[in-house]
Order: C-alpha cells, then structure tokens, then sequence
C-alpha cells in the first residue's frame, strides 16, 4: 500500500513539474482547440499539420517555402466583435520546442489575407504565431470590401491586430497551459503602422515591436499621392514616362553619391542631395532628358505637398529611389491611374471616404482631401500619438526602420514620427526604448541597390545582423542595439553570396567610411551623428561651412520665467546657398525655445560647403544655446 502512495506521490510531482515547464506542459490536444470558448470568437479549424505538409489554400501541394516547416497545430478561427465583423485568424503552435514565446505578424496595403510567410518562418524559430485578414478577404490593393461598412473599416484600422493578440495569447494558454513569456510583433509598411497603433493604443500586448516603413501618417500620406498625381498629370506634357526613369536615377547619383565619401551607387543620406534642372532639354525631347513641365513635376515630388501658404503637409519623396523593381516605375509612373499610388488613392477616397461629389484625384484640393481623410478616417487609421510613456513605462521596446530609397511612403515621415515623440517625452527619452534605422539605398520595406536585408524577412545568423534577435536581446537582457548590419547578396539572391556589407545606425547618426579598407566591407564603417561633416573634415578636398552671421535666438517669456536653460540641437542641410534648410529638432529643450532656436538658425548665414572648390550642400547637427 505505501508503495502503490509512493508512486502515486511520484506521479504527481511529475506531472507538476511537466505542467509548469513552458513548452512541456501540454494542457490540451491540438484537436480539442476546436471546442475553446472565447468571447466573440467561433473556432473553425484545430488541426495537427505534419512537418513539411502544410499546403496553403487555394494551393495544391505543399510549397518550397514550408519543406523544412516543423509539426505544428494550426488554428483558425473568427472574430465578430462587432455586428459587420468578420476577422479571421490563424494561430500557428508549434507541436515541439515551443520557445515560450509568440510573435503577431502584421499586414501590408489593404490586407485581405492571412500572411503565411511569416507564421511561417515564425513557428520555424520555435515561435507560436498568429496572423489575421483584418476583418476581410481580398487583394492587398483592392478597398471595395469597405464601401458601406463601417465596423470593417475600424476592423482593419485598429481592431483587428488587438483582437487577433488577446485571442492568440488565449490560444497559447490554452494548448501548452502556459501564456507566452514574452510577446513580439512585426510589420512593414501598413503592418508598421500597425505596430505603431499596439505600442500607442494597446501598450500591454506586446513587449517588442518592429515597425518597418510605417504608413502611420496614414491620411498625410495620401496627400503625397493626390500631390505627385497630380504634378504629372493635371497640365499637358507633364508625366514622367517610365522611359525617363533611368536618366533620373542616373543624374541623381552622378550629383550625389559621392557627398558620403564612398562612390557605390547608394545615397548615405539623400536629404544632402540638392542636384536640380541638370536634365532639361537643351534641344528636342528625348529619353535622357526633361522638358521644362516634367522637370516642374520632378521638383514637386521631391519637394512634397503644401498648404496654400506654403507650409509643409507631408514629405515628398527623397532622391535616390526612382530606379529598380520597387522604384518609380511601380508607385508613381507606371501609367496615368495605373501606379500603386493611383490605385491606392482611389480605393481609400472610393471607399472609406463620403463626400458630395466623387473624389477627382486629378482636381481636388490637396488641402480639402486631407481635410476629409482626417475629419473621417484620421482616428482610426493615424497612429501618431508620440506618448509613449505607457509602453516604455512596462519595458516595452521599439525598433522602427525606413528605407531612404522607400519611393512608397516617404521616409522623412518615419523621422518626423521619432523627433515628435523626444518632443513629447523628452531630450533623450526614446533611446531607453526605441531605435529608428534608416537604410541608404533600401526601398519599400527591402529590395533596392543598397544593404537591403538585416533580418526583416528571413532570420539573419545572429543579433548583430537580424532585427528581430537584436530586439529579443533588448527586451530580455537589456543590451540595446547600437546598430545593424544589413547585407546586400549578389541579385539579391543569398544562395549567390555576399555582395556587401555596412552598419545601420541609430538615427541621427549615419555610417561613415573610416577612410580605409575594403568599402564593401561594414568593419571599415563606423557610426557618426555629424557623418556628412566629419567626412568632409577629413577630406582634404572638402570643407565644412563656415558661419558668417549666426544671430542669437530669442528666449521666451515662459522659459525665462521657469529658468529654462539649456541646449537645442538642430538637424539642418546647410545649402549651397549658404542658408539652413529642412530644420528640424533633434535633442528638444522646451517647445517655446525649440521654436526659436529654429527660427533663429533659419537667418543664419553660411559659407557654403565645397568639394573640390565647388559648392555642395551637406547636413549637419546645429547646437543652439540658451543661457540666462
């Protein structure tokens, strides 16, 4: 009888212990998921999938891209939250070596479908992971689904990444009896806003967040489209035919690929590149050259749209992006109404948007359809809030990445999003929690002539080179990435090999050559904030602006009041006029003094950059003092 107590004693432990081991306790099958109640939630599929067998639907053999996937269980179901909800979702649970973790994967364009790539490549690092359509089925570039349906609209705005996270986490619970140790989320592009919308409206889902080319700036964003619509297309003869492309991006490199000390073909920072009308047509029109109204619409999708007094609605694009397969070609000029922003525009103003009259993307007022977009859709799709106090507060971390080549969405937006949130939180604030790395060269989300790929997409060999990793290794043991070392393989291709090499650095700062070794290789790089001026420093054929009238800014009544001194360090591009363009605050002091810092910088006068005894614009960081 004692024996028969002893083993049961045993027994017992055993099974304790089992249920307390994350990734060894098994509270459920994977087929009995199938009759888990929760909230709003109806449970369609809860199936084991043998390792390598996974055939996506519409498929009818399992792909290359999940011959090494491991067993996993796979669960779908749907959400209605609301009365016209329809959110489907799947959850992916790995059957052996769960990790104890689970990671969101986000969305890009419209969404409409489950993105199995990333469930994926996540369960195949050991992952649990969950994906949703976000309340409907269709193209990525089709918004038909939303004509006269409010609760999909909000669905896709912001509801139904939250839903799919607190009912995965459910799900997690449920199959292994333990909920996830830590919980990540990755997007780019749409999913980047996404990410933006956890971290701002739901800080307690997630622990890590990767925001990659966020359209957060969802409303302004349009508004660079309705601006490069129509800069090409509202007077005769200003479109910009694909055949002209090429001779662009060949004119913009020749001016400017050497301002970062390395002729590679990639822009280290494209806001220095100021190249203008070196392409009208001397004579007649041809493919290397513009007439005088396509070299017109040129500036303005550079320069990006204005109010009617002149003032900045959103940034326009950046030199450096019009070439390649994610270039120009594909966003802006693919064909008058045929180009991504066309598509785009139309479908968000069609069906998301009521007004008197159809919106005329060729005619309405820049102002007016922002106005519209704003006053309708800006709660539920902007994700701009700056506070980020809550997320941080609970240990949250926040890696954002934009591509300086991104011809999708302009990448100043990124960089407006970071500096308005050091506004908001503080000088230095947002380096205990978050990062931005801009990737010269790198178009929408990857793809383009620069180091394109640094763990976004497919798992890179460590921390030092895969974003997801290095966010891991903040958010568990503290070690904040200093920078990122993105590659470049030869087409593209890994299986070809290695083509280069070269760190991302947390903005401001950018890579800068060390003035020996091999240019391809990142070792020889090093990270500077002031890089552009460093380099012509220690070149002896470049030198720096000099100042020539710097007068001292005005201090407010309110700081005065309060004693407020201090510093206010400015990013400027010193023209080759000799005067500060693009100002913006990099290190905030107080909103009063940060405002007149820039008002003061904007009257300073310069003697312009040189190279080689011309004139050159560079960027730099301005520091304006305040002293009582």
């Amino acid at each position: 009888m004692k024996l028969v107590r002893l083993v049961q004693t045993c027994l017992l432990a055993l099974v304790l212990i089992l249920l307390a081991t994350p990734g060894l306790a098994v509270a459920a099958t994977c087929e009995s998921l199938a009759a888990l109640n929760l909230p709003d939630t109806t449970i369609t599929l809860a199936q084991a999938v043998a390792a390598g067998a996974f055939i996506p639907p519409g498929e009818s053999v399992p792909p290359a891209s999940v011959k090494n996937l491991p067993a996993f269980c796979r669960v779908a179901a749907t959400i209605k939250p609301a009365k016209d909800s329809e959110i489907k979702m799947e959850v992916w649970l790995p059957l052996t070596g769960w990790n104890g973790k689970y990671r969101g994967e986000g969305n890009g364009g419209f969404a409409g479908s489950i993105f199995y790539p990333g469930l994926a490549t996540a369960v195949s690092q050991g992952y649990a992971s969950a994906s949703t359509d976000t309340g409907h089925s269709g193209s990525p570039v089709d918004a038909h689904w939303a004509l006269g349906h409010p609760d999909k609209i909000v669905d896709f705005g912001w509801r139904a990444i939250h839903e799919m996270t607190v009912k995965a986490k459910s799900v997690i619970q449920a199959f292994y009896g333990d909920a996830p140790r830590k919980s990540y989320f990755t997007g780019c592009s749409n999913g980047g806003r996404q990410a933006l919308m956890e971290a701002q409206r739901f800080p307690e889902d997630y622990d890590g967040i990767i925001a990659g080319a966020p359209a957060n700036y969802w409303t302004k964003v349009f508004a660079t489209f309705i601006w490069d619509i129509q800069a090409m297309q509202a007077k005769p003869g200003s479109y910009i035919g694909a055949n002209k492309i090429p001779a662009i991006a060949r004119a913009v490199v020749a001016a400017c690929d050497a301002y970062d000390g390395v002729k590679d073909g990639v822009l280290n920072d494209p806001r220095a590149c100021r190249f203008h009308q070196v392409l009208l047509c001397k004579e007649r029109d041809s493919d290397s050259c513009l007439t005088p109204p396509q070299e017109a619409a040129l500036k303005k999708i550079y320069d990006g749209p204005v109010d009617a007094k002149g003032k900045q609605i959103f940034p326009g694009f950046l030199p450096g992006g019009e070439e390649g397969e994610g270039g120009w070609v594909t966003w802006i000029d693919s064909g008058p109404g045929k180009d991504l922003q066309s598509v785009f525009a139309h479908g968000f103003y069609t069906n998301m948007i009521s007004s008197k009259e159809p919106v005329n993307l060729k005619t309405i007022d820049v102002e007016t359809a922002v106005k519209l977009a704003d006053e309708q859709q800006g709660q539920t799709f902007n994700a701009v809030d700056p506070n980020l106090k809550p997320f941080a507060a609970r240990g949250g971390k926040l890696i954002m990445y934009h591509g300086w080549s991104d011809a999708a969405l302009p990448p100043q937006g990124s960089i407006n999003y970071y500096n308005s949130v050091e506004a908001a939180m503080g000088p230095g604030k947002p380096e205990l929690f978050m990062r931005l790395f801009m990737a010269p060269g790198m178009q929408h989300c990857g793809g383009g002539p620069g180091t394109n790929s640094f763990g976004q997409f497919a798992p890179g060999v460590d921390a030092d080179h895969d974003l997801n990793q290095a966010l891991e290794r903040w958010v568990e043991k503290g070690i904040a990435p200093d920078r990122l070392i993105a590659t470049k393989f030869v087409d593209d291709k890994p299986e070809k090999g290695v083509a280069m090499t070269r760190p991302l650095c947390p903005y401001p700062a950018a890579a800068t050559f060390k003035g020996t070794g091999d240019t391809n290789d990142a070792a020889n790089f090093g990270c500077s904030v002031d890089a552009a001026l460093a380099r012509m420093l220690n070149d002896p054929g470049g030198e720096a602006p000099r100042p020539l009238s710097t007068p001292e800014p005005k201090y407010s009544k309110s700081a005065r009041k309060q004693k407020i001194e201090g510093v206010v360090t400015l990013s400027v591009v010193i023209g080759t006029d000799g005067m500060a363009h693009d100002v913006k605050v990099v290190k905030s002091l107080e909103p009063t003094l940060d405002a007149n810092a820039i008002a003061a910088v904007k009257t300073w006068k310069f003697a312009p950059a040189t190279k080689d005894g011309r004139p050159v614009a560079v960027a730099m960081r301005l520091e304006v003092a305040f002293k009582l």
